[in-house]
């Protein structure tokens, strides 16, 4: 009644709810004669009701369990967890029911078993850890140990866009700051052959659980081992204004530290992906290898021949699209195809031979420029990101990690070139005869942008990679040109595939096109 004050209003609704979860209209009208008023304007209320249920589904919901003990999870199977999570379902869902059909007096004849509960539970326990001294203040943050996730999810986080690049700063931004246990978590991640700890704040809990379907989560094991670096995703704003750089990282030698700020403009998973694999790929320089930005896949084909292929190129050049391309051809061309890594990994010499490892045990592909069908085939496993917006994207599992750091020896390394046009002068697929020209296009790391970040137009990014070879280039000059001798010395393939991604009208049939012709040469081999 609107004679009521909201605070009155709003005890007065749960009442009614309270007793239509229970009761009749009738029974409750017999009962509670107040109520009559309301409840004999039966559409209405019932009008009210599903705008109330549409409102809390509209809201992410997560259920995180935080145990002081994990060693009653860890020996245990996680059934009662999961059975909460279920039966926190069907609690809301038949609440729902039971009030709509005691104020209707009507069963529904169609029943949608939605998530209505939560779409992801977390178990987050507090484990002990070998933690440096000098950095106790990451001691007591827990650790996700599993993830529940009721796809799809669909989440719609501040930002679709990412700018910038990662800036090493001379000071560590987590020095002094106190985590404080109810507002953080930790993501312990496996990126390649590299523990990671990767704390988010709450507020970015959603980009935070997306981490279970890109990075394979950390094992008991893992984790009494000292990480090779750690991650803040949301530290206050205000230890880091002094730097020149929001998004930055700190290199203390035995471990890498980086962070960005808690604010709504950081608030989109590249800035979380990326700074992740910036670390990756610092680590893996240091160990003398070679960082790829680009996708790997092992090739069988089913008129004979087989490679391994890496396409290397910057966001939107059509890493991911010549994948999609592949999978589509698949029915026609391929016999068996196993994705290796599909936006980042590294290259390590053994025995004279190139090896390449990945990263990742999922992929966070940008929807626009796959088959309408792509998004709607994956649905069972996705987690879609603003799905309205330009640079919509999804993350979703495409390999294990027993995949991922196998290491397989490189037959084709390619460069994606998403700009130029075909024609006589400028086939699908160019193999490079002169090693320093080579070289040159692979450094100059030109692509159209395609909207993925803040940029436009045609640019250029040493190596197609910002994250870690600039701010290393010394060292990175020296890794590549040393790969470069050894597959140019061992007959590889080294050549540049043009995808066409970035021009007009052919974002589906460039990569399509791109991929049989690859198809061909492999046969020809």
């Amino acid at each position: 009644p609107q004679q009521l004050s909201e605070g009155k209003q709003e005890q007065y609704f749960l009442q009614i709810m309270q007793a239509l979860n229970k009761k009749t209209k009738e029974e409750i009208i017999q009962d509670r004669p107040e109520f009559e008023e309301i409840l004999t304007k039966t559409y209405l209320f019932h009008q009210l009701i599903e705008e109330f249920y549409n409102y809390w589904r509209n809201y992410e919901r997560y259920l995180v369990c935080l145990s002081e003990n994990g060693a009653n999870f860890d020996e245990r199977p996680y059934r009662t967890f999961n059975d909460t999570i279920s039966l926190m379902n069907d609690l809301v869902r038949k609440a729902y029911r039971d009030v709509c059909e005691n104020l209707t007096g009507d069963h529904p004849t169609i029943y949608r078993q939605l998530s209505a509960g939560f779409q992801v539970g977390l178990i987050a326990v507090k484990k002990e850890w070998p933690c440096p001294e000098n950095h106790s203040n990451l001691k007591n943050v827990p650790f996700i140990r599993q993830v529940l996730l009721n796809p799809p999810l669909i989440i719609d986080p501040f930002m679709n866009k990412r700018t910038g690049q990662f800036t090493r700063v001379k000071s560590n931004p987590l020095e002094g700051y106190i985590f404080d246990q109810r507002e953080w978590m930790c993501y312990p991640a496996i990126v390649g052959d590299f523990l990671i700890h990767v704390y988010f704040h709450n507020k970015f809990i959603g980009l935070g659980c997306a981490l279970s379907n890109l990075f394979q989560l950390a094992n008991n094991a893992d984790l009494k081992k000292q990480p090779d670096a750690v991650y803040a995703f949301g530290l206050p704003e205000n230890r880091l204004h002094a730097s020149c750089s929001p998004t930055i990282f700190y290199d203390e030698e035995e471990i890498l530290f980086g962070a960005v700020p808690c604010s709504d403009n950081f608030g989109y998973f590249g800035y979380l992906k990326k700074m992740i694999l910036t670390l990756h790929n610092i680590l893996a320089m240091k160990k003398g290898r070679m960082p790829i930005h680009g996708a790997m896949v092992s090739i069988e084909l089913k008129q004979g021949g087989n490679a391994n292929v890496i396409i290397l190129g910057d966001s939107g050049a059509g890493k991911s699209e010549s994948l999609e391309a592949f999978r589509i051809l698949g029915k026609e061309y391929i016999r068996d195809m196993t994705i290796i890594f599909d936006d980042m990994g590294s290259l390590d010499m053994k025995e004279g031979k190139i090896i390449a490892y990945g990263t990742e045990i999922g992929a966070f592909v940008r929807l626009d420029d796959l088959q309408p069908g792509f998004a709607f085939g994956n649905l069972d496993r996705s987690i879609i990101m603003s799905p309205q917006k330009i640079n919509a994207r999804a993350v979703l599992p495409v390999t294990n990690i027993e995949e991922v750091l196998r290491g397989y020896t490189v037959d084709y390394f390619l460069y994606a070139n998403n700009y130029e046009k075909i024609d006589d002068k400028n086939p699908y697929l160019e193999r490079f005869i002169d090693k320093e020209v080579a070289f040159e296009i692979f450094k100059k790391g030109a692509v159209m942008s395609k909207g993925t970040t803040t940029t436009t137009g045609l640019v250029s990014n040493y190596f197609a990679n910002i994250f870690g070879p600039p701010q290393y280039q010394e060292l990175h000059e020296t890794i590549a040109k040393k790969f470069f001798d050894a597959m140019f010395e061992n007959n590889l393939f080294i050549g540049q595939l043009r995808t066409q991604l970035g021009i007009q009208g052919k974002e589906i049939t460039g990569p399509e096109e791109a991929a049989k012709a690859l198809f061909r040469s492999i046969q020809d081999r």
